[in-house]
C-alpha cells in the first residue's frame, strides 16, 4: 500500500542532463555521469521514504550505442562499477532490481553484472528499481509482436486473442504496473523512445533540473505535483 491515495505507485525517470551539467561545471562528461549515481541513491531513498514501489530508471538507450566509444565505454563501466557497489545495501534496504532491455546487445561482463544484482536483490519487497539498458521502446514493440507471431505460428493464438492485455504479456514490463508519471530531468520534453506503450496515461513532467542535481527534495516535488493533478482517463468527474 502507498502512504496515501496520491502518491503514484510507479515513477519512472527520463535522467537527462549530466554532460550538459559537467559542462556548466568546466568538467568532461564522463564526471557527469559519475555525479548523477548520487542522485540514483537518492531518488531510491526518497521512493523508499514517500511510498512509490515502483521505480524505473532510464539507463541506457540503443540510441546511445552512437556516442564516442570512450564514452560508452565509460558508461558501462560506470554500469557495473554500480552494480558491484551497490548491490548490498540495496538487498538490505529491501530493493529489487530488475533490469529490461535487450541483452543480447551487451557485453557478457556487463551481462554477468546484471544477472548478480538480479540474483543478489530478489528477495526485495520495499521497492522494485527497473533498469532500462539497452532499451528502445519501439524495439520493444516489435519483440512483442515477434513472440505473438510465433504463438500464432505454433497454432497457440488465432487473431481474435490478440488484445491489449496479449500483447502487454509480451513486454520486458509485463510483470509491473505501467508507470503513474514519467519525469524528465534536463529541460527535454520529450519521451525519447521510452516505454511509449506503457506511458499511454502517465503523468509527464518535465523540469529544468539537470540529473546530478536532482535529489531527494526534487523527487518528492515531482510527487507532490502528482498529487495535484487529476486522473480521469477519459472518464468524467463530478468537477467537469
Amino acid at each position: 500500500m502507498n502512504k496515501h491515495d496520491k502518491t503514484p505507485l510507479h515513477i519512472a525517470l527520463v535522467m537527462d542532463g549530466n554532460g550538459r551539467w559537467a559542462a556548466s561545471q568546466g568538467r568532461e562528461r564522463a564526471f557527469g555521469h559519475a555525479s548523477g549515481t548520487e542522485s540514483v541513491r537518492a531518488c531510491i531513498r526518497a521512493a523508499l521514504s514517500t511510498g512509490v514501489r515502483y521505480l524505473t530508471l532510464y539507463a541506457f538507450s540503443t540510441e546511445n550505442w552512437e556516442r564516442p566509444r570512450e564514452e560508452v565505454e565509460g558508461l558501462m563501466d560506470l554500469l557495473c562499477d554500480s552494480i558491484a557497489k551497490e548491490s548490498p545495501e540495496l538487498a538490505r534496504q529491501g530493493v529489487r532490481v530488475m533490469v529490461i532491455g535487450a541483452r543480447a546487445g551487451l557485453s557478457e561482463r556487463v551481462r554477468r553484472h546484471i544477472e548478480a544484482i538480479e540474483s543478489e536483490t530478489a528477495g526485495g519487497k520495499n521497492l522494485t528499481v527497473v533498469l532500462a539498458v539497452n532499451y528502445s521502446a519501439r524495439s520493444e514493440l516489435v519483440r512483442a509482436a515477434s513472440l505473438i507471431a510465433a504463438d500464432a505460428i505454433a497454432g497457440g493464438l488465432s487473431p481474435v486473442m490478440i488484445t491489449e492485455a496479449a500483447l502487454a504479456e509480451k513486454l520486458y514490463t509485463a510483470e509491473i504496473p505501467d508507470p503513474d508519471m514519467i519525469v524528465r530531468t534536463g529541460g527535454e520534453q520529450r519521451l525519447s523512445n521510452f516505454l511509449l506503450w506503457q506511458a499511454a496515461y502517465s503523468e509527464l513532467y518535465f523540469t529544468p533540473v539537470m540529473w546530478p542535481d536532482f535529489g531527494e527534495e526534487e523527487f518528492r516535488g515531482a510527487v507532490e505535483e502528482y498529487g495535484r493533478r487529476e486522473r480521469r482517463f477519459g472518464k468524467l468527474t463530478n468537477s467537469y
